[in-house]
């Protein structure tokens, strides 16, 4: 019999969680829903290094499940006076947004969206009310398409218990010229907290989103546990950020899922500065012809920090376009692990496809693996990928320092300037600042 391994007092709250979910106005379909993930994660093992994407993350050695408890799921006051300073001084940074949604915990404590978006039909709101007041809309596309608990062990977990999350939907011809952004703070040390976020964009609609969420260090292993669902009808065009800032004693984990239809862009940045342990798996399926997707990726590691990018390009239609650049920079004794798979499927012809991973190492005790595959199925494509590990420069160094930097200051422009042309690509208001800060940060640490 497969091993599994339960986080304690799941089973408990799980059974709970279908019990109450009338009473507290959830509907039987999302019980139903719930109920038959959590018997996906039961048969499920954990994974291990035997498995190829699993190969250099040892969830044994590095996350603890039976130590954790569920995270409060109670929702606090909408009062940003009563915010932890951090989170507070994180949103005064931003930019102008269509629309705000803040993260305390396992509950969302505000919304907003600008008056004129929601006339013209957007949504933005938690999930747990989307379900209740947009069944129409969130019931065929909540873990079914995009990220079913099928998915895998963490897939299954968070189809099951995810407490709240955010609903984003733009209808047909709508653009927003501002993102919207989306701001978490955990605090409970110790505690799995789960979340998930579902965005749809009809036909010839633009929307920009940004999430980004951080914690001071616990002294306890505390796991934040995410599943993102993107949805592009034909001609829409989506940009996705991920932000991810954690304190250390963090385990972050996110499953996303991008569905890109006919003549669609669909761009995504995952930036990975923070937490203990890191893992990221994103998987862009190109559905439809003329789908586009630059799949952009940065992280910056130091001490023991380990990062783990699990990506995949799914080329299912002709005549579609995706594009991967991942870069890392680490530094102490940091690790990182990509593995990378470019799928080309049967009869999707013409097909325009990249993939680019390339690791800066500060330190020689830093360790970057990368695992770049291909698995072709039609005859008339261009695709390539590759991957470097280097070591930093001495001769830029030197030249840098010959022009009165200090090596601190020298250091600091490589590395910016390494990763920069990652942020170049997608540069979102506040974002490019906001990273370019925390990498100062780090290198000044």
């Amino acid at each position: 019999m497969a091993e599994t391994t339960t986080i304690e007092g799941v089973t408990e709250a799980i059974n709970r969680a279908a019990v109450e979910a009338r009473s507290h106005g959830e509907p039987a379909w999302l019980a139903q829903r719930r109920a038959h993930a959590w018997s996906v994660y039961e048969s499920l093992p954990l994974p291990t290094t035997r498995r190829e994407e699993w190969r250099y993350t040892d969830l044994r050695r590095v996350l603890d499940l039976d130590a954790l408890h569920l995270g409060s799921t109670e929702a606090g006051p909408d009062d940003p006076s009563s915010y932890p300073e951090r989170l507070r001084a994180t949103m005064n940074e931003d930019h102008e947004a269509a629309g705000h949604l803040v993260f305390i915990d396992g509950a969302v404590v505000h919304t907003d969206i600008r008056d004129d978006l929601a006339s013209l039909g957007v949504i933005l709101m938690p999930l747990r009310q989307a379900v209740r007041e947009h069944p129409e809309l969130v019931e065929s596309h909540l873990a079914t398409e995009a990220v079913p608990p099928e998915e895998g062990k963490f897939a299954a977990l968070n189809a099951a218990l995810w407490s709240d999350g955010v609903f984003l939907y733009v209808p047909r011809g709508v653009r927003l010229d501002n993102p919207v952004r989306v701001t978490r703070w955990i605090s409970e040390a110790g505690a799995a907290f789960f979340s998930r976020t579902l965005i749809v964009a009809e036909s010839t609609s633009q929307v920009s989103y940004v999430d980004e969420i951080l914690s001071d260090d616990f002294d306890t292993q505390t796991l934040a546990s995410a599943a993102v669902e993107v949805i592009t009808r034909d001609g829409a065009q989506v940009q996705y950020v991920s932000l991810q800032r954690m304190g250390r004693g963090a385990f972050y984990q996110s499953k996303q899922r991008t569905l890109a239809g006919r003549d669609s862009t669909l761009d995504t940045l995952n930036v990975t500065l923070g937490a203990s342990v890191s893992r990221v798996d994103l998987n862009a399926r190109l559905m439809g012809p003329g789908a586009n997707s630059d799949m952009l990726g940065l992280y910056f590691g130091d001490d023991d920090q380990h990062f783990d990018h699990n990506t995949s390009q799914d080329h299912e239609a002709p005549s579609a376009r995706s594009d991967l650049l991942y870069k890392g920079a680490l530094d102490g004794h940091a690790r990182a692990a990509f593995r990378g798979i470019i799928r080309v499927h049967e009869g999707a012809q013409q097909t325009d496809a990249y993939q680019t991973n390339r690791n800066l190492l500060l330190s020689e005790h830093a360790r970057a693996d990368s695992l770049p595959n291909l698995e072709i199925e039609a005859d008339d494509v261009k695709c390539s990928h590759g991957s470097t590990v280097g070591q930093l420069d001495d001769d830029h160094l030197f030249y840098l320092m010959s022009r009165g930097l200090s090596r601190e200051k020298a250091e600091r422009l490589v590395v910016v300037g390494f990763l920069g042309e990652v942020m170049s690509r997608l540069p979102l208001g506040g974002v490019v600042e906001k990273v370019t800060r925390a990498i100062a940060e780090k290198l000044r640490a």
